[in-house]
């Protein structure tokens, strides 16, 4: 099928959950994805911050092919070998005590609100199941997750909320510590705000609200969904500038880059946590099978590696200096602001739409949020050729 037939078939019988760009893809390889007539595309959106390793990476086809060939899934009332090994591996990384397997970021947090409520209610009685979360975040669209998520525009139509949910501001430890009561079960907070703008704390947000926590024996809950697996030129944005140790969470939420493009969502926990769960708590058909976990194992392998993060973390302010040499230039640019190869572009007026249709034109792919803001989340296998191509393209259009 050609481009317009692909989007024709899809109009008429997908439900219109998604207003998509007037593409169609046939192909990707590396950081370039192609359309059913052939033509190339930079992309500079990899799935939304999912195809980390590009599209079709060697290691990663070469683990899908093994395992798919040897076990593809089995219940998780049994053990396999796959899944222990990506267990170990996740656990040794984070240094977080058990992981719950399950297939996408909602479900990752949604795991992580049921076992901070239930944990907290299990110690402290039935009215702590309180979960403080931050204003424009985003956490998800199941229910569970939407509640969480700060924005009325997600909400809207989907009421009544689960109860249970205090706004807070974000960037604030101080107004956090006012919402604090003896029913809060955990505060819940993006290390960097993905949907809300690409939005970074000032440094010493995270360390501060780790300390709040833990003067107030609550949890603290990372949703490192868009954030984690190496985006910002560290394997979890909480280690960004932060002694890890000091900074852990006692709830990580992973999802999006762990399985390079194959269906996968994790939740960590500290031992408090893992120690109040017994079977029959939360559970996942799908979460963690043979496959996903072989391919999540492969992906962190290849991207754990400290030289690969050094690349990452060098390649973004590679292309964050670019940016800054452009809005020298252009006044439409209000601010520039990112952390490895997650970075945004607050413009003056509300022109991204515009933008986005433009740089496809010229066959880049990005993203924009709000229509004022434009995001960009390549590949981290990018070359600095990849970012000059963007930037090159970005300047033309703007």
């Amino acid at each position: 099928m050609n481009t317009k037939e692909i989007i024709q078939k899809t109009d008429e019988c997908v439900l219109g959950t998604y207003t998509r760009l007037p593409l169609a893809i046939k192909k990707g390889e590396g950081v370039f994805v192609y359309s059913p007539e052939g033509k190339k595309y930079l992309d500079f959106f990899a799935g939304l911050a999912v195809d980390n390793l590009g599209h079709g990476h060697s290691r990663i086809l070469k683990a899908l092919n093994e395992q798919a060939q040897k076990l593809i899934h089995v219940s998780n009332l049994m053990y396999t070998e796959e899944q222990a090994n990506l267990a170990e591996k996740l656990v040794s990384l984070s240094g977080l005590s058990k992981v719950f397997l399950c297939n996408s970021g909602t479900e990752s947090l949604e795991a992580a609100l049921k076992l901070a409520r239930y944990s907290s209610i299990k110690a402290k009685g039935s009215n702590a199941y309180e979960i403080i979360a931050c204003e424009d975040s985003f956490h998800g669209r199941s229910l569970g997750a939407l509640s969480a998520t700060m924005q009325e525009k997600y909400q809207t139509g989907f009421g009544p909320l689960v109860p249970g949910f205090v706004k807070a501001p974000y960037n604030d430890c101080p107004a956090l510590e006012t919402l604090v009561t003896k029913n809060t079960a955990a505060i819940l907070l993006e290390p960097i705000q993905g949907e809300g703008g690409v939005r970074i704390p000032h440094p010493d947000y995270l360390t501060q609200v780790r300390k709040l926590c833990d003067d107030k024996k609550i949890y603290f809950i990372l949703d490192e969904v868009q954030t984690g697996i190496g985006r910002t030129g560290s394997l979890f944005a909480y280690e960004k500038n932060y002694e890890k140790n000091a900074m852990k969470p006692d709830i990580l939420c992973l999802a999006k880059g762990l399985g390079s493009g194959f269906p996968i969502g994790a939740t960590l926990v500290n031992k408090n946590i893992a120690d109040s769960i017994t079977p029959g708590t939360h559970a996942s058909t799908f979460g963690g099978n043979a496959l996903a976990s072989r391919i999540a194992l492969e992906t962190l392998n290849i991207i754990s590696q400290k030289s690969f993060l050094l690349d990452v973390e060098k390649k973004g302010l590679y292309f964050l200096e670019g940016l800054k040499k452009i809005q020298k230039k252009k006044p439409l640019l209000k601010e520039i602001r990112g952390m490895g190869l997650m970075v945004a572009i607050e413009l003056n007026e509300a022109r991204g739409k515009e933008i986005v249709q433009k740089c496809l034109e010229k066959g880049l792919i990005i993203n924009t949020i709000q229509n004022k803001i434009l995001r960009f989340v390549p590949p981290l296998i990018v070359e600095t050729t990849h970012i000059d191509e963007a930037l090159d393209i970005l300047n033309q259009v703007l």
